[in-house]
């Protein structure tokens, strides 16, 4: 390219920069003159054509239309993109002997039951049968009671309740920490599912030649006063999908060890008949001021 039209094109993006100097706060200054500078240095290394600029607004504006209160395309982009997983490494940088944080995925639901202690999260959702237990606790090993874990997951076939046509309400709720930092319910073993892909975003997809699959995996959200908070899931142990995560969202501390039984008690004295499976995982947290 001749030094006269890089030229041109520098003062284009020179003047756009120069048009966020007056802000009248700081960072939304930084953020916007910075976010010029690299959408004007992608459109100059990589010569974007007027089609494909075309073609990329007819994407987004896709991608607005089909976002509602039921599905939210825009989470999924910033998914598939590893944007989501960037700025969580960003903002909760790692703590020693806290848990990991994850994707918080386009699929919680405010307004969610609340669930007792021991009870019954799956609510009608299919599946096998799966106890899930742990303690929140701080880094330190204090427990952390009346904390609220909030907890969502697919059933057997892949599908979160939203998903469905009605208004049903399974696979999700929240409880608060006993006394001792426990908490506990029943639900059902994940399974491992694709994200929509029936949209852009799987279009998206499908032109890179990748698959939608996310390996079978259990959210959490916990909220405590001087803590951080914390994004999680348990990943099943052996998904064949652990190592080509859609949204890029498995960490090795995340993997957890689900155990099969048949019959017998469970952790709650409960008998059970024919098959069903446990998990343990402790939620610890770091506090807000660490670093």
């Amino acid at each position: 390219m001749d030094s006269e039209r890089a030229a041109r094109e520098q003062a284009v993006t020179d003047e756009v920069v120069a048009s966020f100097g007056g802000a009248g706060s700081d960072r939304y200054r930084e953020l916007m003159q910075s976010l010029v500078r690299h959408l004007h240095g992608f459109a100059r290394e990589v010569r974007l054509t007027q089609g494909e600029w075309d073609a990329a607004i007819a994407f987004l504006t896709r991608v607005g239309h089909l976002t509602d209160e039921r599905r939210q395309e825009f989470i999924l982009l910033s998914d598939v993109l590893g944007l989501s997983m960037l700025t969580i490494g960003i903002n909760m940088p790692a703590s020693a002997g806290a848990t990991e944080s994850t994707v918080f995925g386009p699929f919680f639901v405010d307004g969610a039951p609340e669930i007792p202690l021991g009870g019954d999260l799956a609510q009608g959702a299919k599946g096998t049968p799966c106890y899930v237990s742990g303690q929140v606790r701080a880094v330190d090993g204090a427990p952390l009671a009346g904390v609220r874990v909030d907890a969502w997951q697919a059933d057997e076939d892949g599908r979160y309740d939203i998903q469905y046509e009605g208004d049903r309400t399974q696979g999700r709720g929240w409880q608060r920490t006993g006394g001792d930092g426990g908490y506990r319910f029943w639900s059902v073993l994940p399974t491992a599912y694709p994200i929509p892909h029936d949209g852009p975003v799987g279009e998206l997809l499908t032109a890179a030649g990748r698959e939608p699959m996310r390996p079978a995996h259990l959210h959490f959200k916990v909220a405590a006063p001087g803590y951080r908070p914390l994004i999680t899931h348990v990943f099943v142990d052996g998904d064949p999908y652990l190592r080509s995560d859609a949204v890029f969202g498995v960490k090795d501390s995340l993997i957890g060890r689900f155990t099969e039984h048949t019959g017998g008690t469970a952790p709650d004295g409960s008998p059970r008949h024919g098959r069903w499976t446990q998990v343990t995982l402790d939620l610890v947290l770091a506090r807000q001021d660490s670093s």
